[in-house]
This record gives structure tokens, C-alpha cells and sequence, in this order.
């Protein structure tokens, strides 16, 4: 397998892809000091091991990478040698540009063939999980494909080369899920779900999204989360928005309009009957109770 190198800006192969910062494949023969060092990533690092063995730091945690796996650094994380080198064997790695959009989330931008949906959630999953390491033999497969069309050049390889991209991104969502959901009993799954939910209440959570956090079905997710909190996933979100409106209400300085839009509701209407209906209280009344009794 031919090795190569292709920045963009200083390759002409990635002209038309200017959300691929780097991609290539090498073979490491030797050890060379110092030509791994620690730096914080600024972009999605996609790391897939062909041969060999690689000792790496990966947000600061020491990780060892066989072949067949993957090597995943979001931005903002570090990455390096253990020893500051790398070692001897062959990879391929692919550097992606991505946009920050929401909190705790990534974009993958609008170079991406998937929907705005789509691309927000395998940025929340992977946000999520944070997993450095995922087995994922298929994405050499995937990775190969990408170097023979990038360097072919064929009638809508841009295309291609994107639509091939967005599949790697959603096996590595879809295997992050798997992997984090395996390690983890569902209680401990379930509170990293519910902080997920309270740091963005703006987004109009579905139970396909929340099930996908989990790996899961949207059937087998409602019954979990039905057993796990006797409520519905709809309506256990609701609860999460009406404590969080709770503890706003009781600021005085913040409009009621203000902590039904923040919060997830779609009018201040909207806000008020749903308030009234879970604690028996509007709003306003319930603001006016809680300050007599401060």
C-alpha cells in the first residue's frame, strides 16, 4: 500500500475539500525522537491502525491502539506519544474541520450530505461518550476507498469522498454509543443523559435522539426509561424543564417569556399551561409565593 501525504492548502488532490485538513497514510519504519509530541488538536482526528502497536496520550489518559482500531480526538483535546514519537507501524489518519455549535456539541458542517439533525447528534454522541478508542475494522475499508478516490479523481468524486466521510462518522457514532452503553449500567448512562438534557433544554429533544444517545431503539429506550423513572421520555424531559424553570422563577430578574424560550417551551403560553397543570400554580403565582416566602 503506497503511502502519501496531503495537506490541504499544500495538496492539490484536496482542492475541492476544504473542510480535510489532513489525510494520510504511513508506514513507520523507524523511531524518530520528538516526531509525535503533545498538542491540542483543532480539529476531528480520526486515527485507524493498520499494523502495529501505538502508545498514545489521548486527552491526557495513556491509550494503546492494535490494528483494527480507531484513535479519536475531538477538538480541544490533547494528543501525543507516550514518548513524544511514533511508533513503528502503519496508519492511516484524517484530520476534519468541524464548526462548534451548540454546548457540548460539535457540527460537522455543510459540506456533510446528512441533515442538520443528524449531524448534531453524532456531534452530541460523540461529545457524549468521549471515547478515544473505538474496534472498527470496517473503517479501513472506508479509509482506503477515500485515498482511491481522492487520488483517481473520477466523474463525482467530491461527492463520493463526502458520502463516504459521513458513513465513517456514523459507525464511529454508532460504535461510541455501543461501547460507552456496554461499560456502563443504565442508571450511570441515564444521569449522563439527563445532564446532556439540562445543558441544552433549548433543543426540542425527540425520542429518537435521546434513544440514539443510548444506542437503543426508541421501543426498548421507552420501556428502560419507563421502568428506570416511571414516566415517559417526553414527559420525564417535561419534569426536567419545569425543575429548571423553578429554580429561574425564583430570580426575579428574569422574564417569564425569557425562561419559557430558554428552557424548551415553545410560548410563554405553552409554559404556563404546562406549569399549571404539574404544580397547580402559574408562573406568576408561583414567582409571587416563593418571594413572600424569602
Amino acid at each position: 500500500m503506497n503511502q502519501f501525504s496531503l495537506q490541504y492548502g499544500n495538496s492539490n488532490e484536496l482542492e475541492g475539500f476544504p473542510h480535510v485538513k489532513e489525510f494520510v497514510l504511513r508506514k513507520n519504519s523507524t523511531i524518530q525522537l520528538d516526531s509525535f509530541s503533545d498538542v491540542v488538536s483543532e480539529t476531528l482526528r480520526i486515527y485507524y491502525v493498520i499494523e502495529g502497536k501505538f502508545e498514545w496520550l489521548i486527552d491526557r489518559n495513556l491509550h494503546v491502539l492494535y490494528p483494527g482500531e480507531i484513535g479519536l480526538v475531538l477538538p480541544g483535546q490533547r494528543i501525543g506519544g507516550s514518548k513524544g514519537y511514533l511508533d513503528i507501524g502503519m496508519l492511516f489518519w484524517l484530520h476534519i474541520e468541524v464548526e462548534e455549535s451548540e454546548k457540548d456539541t460539535i457540527d460537522l458542517g455543510r459540506w456533510s450530505t446528512l441533515s442538520q439533525k443528524e449531524r448534531s447528534l453524532i456531534g452530541k454522541i460523540l461529545m457524549l461518550n468521549k471515547l478515544p478508542v473505538l474496534k472498527m475494522k470496517e473503517a479501513g475499508e472506508i479509509l482506503h476507498e477515500v485515498k482511491l478516490e481522492i487520488m483517481n479523481q473520477e466523474l463525482g468524486y467530491v461527492t463520493r469522498v463526502n458520502h463516504l466521510m459521513d458513513s465513517l462518522l456514523i459507525l464511529i457514532a454508532r460504535q461510541s454509543t455501543r461501547q460507552s452503553t456496554s461499560r456502563r449500567d443504565f442508571p450511570r448512562t441515564f444521569m449522563k443523559l439527563e445532564q446532556t438534557l439540562r445543558a441544552n433544554l433549548k433543543h426540542q429533544w425527540t425520542v429518537e435522539e435521546m434513544a440514539a444517545l443510548f444506542g437503543l431503539g426508541t421501543t426498548a429506550f421507552t420501556e428502560k426509561v419507563k421502568s428506570y423513572t416511571g414516566f415517559s421520555p417526553l414527559n420525564y424531559l417535561i419534569n426536567i424543564r419545569i425543575s429548571e424553570t423553578i429554580k429561574m422563577l425564583k430570580r426575579p430578574d428574569v422574564n417569564v417569556t425569557d425562561i419559557a424560550l430558554e428552557t424548551g417551551f415553545y410560548s410563554s403560553q405553552h409554559f404556563s399551561t404546562t406549569f399549571k397543570k404539574l404544580t397547580g400554580y402559574t408562573p406568576g403565582e408561583f414567582r409571587k409565593s416563593s418571594m413572600s416566602d424569602t
